[in-house]
């Protein structure tokens, strides 16, 4: 594992893996057995939990918390002020972290609950509270998350949205 580019006032436990080319910004809490993948980047004030596994070239912005034993694929993005719960109710023994795959995007300020599984290229809309599995390709709002538009739709959207730009 390679040696990243840490911020001020990182504290990292000793057995943290860091890929190739890792940003860390400033004070950043990563916990211990957690693994960062290569050319990934975690914004200012993050706090990362224990056995997080964190895939190649993730974005991670500010003020995220990534609870303990949490699994995010490759390609991941996700917006300050996310969460990623993982104690159902707490203070229980009973941990159960949810899983992000390759390709997704949280937006702002999401709250994804314990257990969850967001899928493989799917979006979860800024300000969303996730109770339930979001299957691949499948673009969810709200409170609770529900079905807002198809991934074709959003490409759309995007697409037309960057050509502006």
């Amino acid at each position: 594992m390679s040696k990243p580019k840490l911020g001020e006032g990182v504290v990292a436990a000793k057995n943290v893996k860091f890929g190739k080319n890792v940003t860390i910004w400033n004070f950043v809490v990563i916990c211990d057995g957690t693994t960062i993948g290569d050319e990934s980047c975690i914004g200012s004030f993050c706090d990362i939990g224990k056995n997080v596994v964190i895939g190649k070239n993730c974005n991670i912005q500010a003020h995220a918390t990534i609870s303990n034993g949490c699994r995010i694929g490759n390609n991941v993005f996700i917006a300050p002020n996310s969460s990623l719960l993982n104690d159902r109710y707490p203070k229980s023994s009973r941990l159960s972290p949810p899983t992000i795959e390759d390709n997704a995007v949280i937006g702002g300020g999401v709250t994804i609950l314990p257990g969850i599984t967001v899928g493989k290229d799917a979006v979860v809309a800024a300000g969303s509270v996730v109770t339930k599995d979001v299957p691949p390709r499948t673009v969810v709002k709200g409170i609770p998350a529900k079905a807002a538009m198809t991934w074709n739709e959003y490409k759309a959207k995007q697409k037309k949205y960057v050509s502006k730009g």
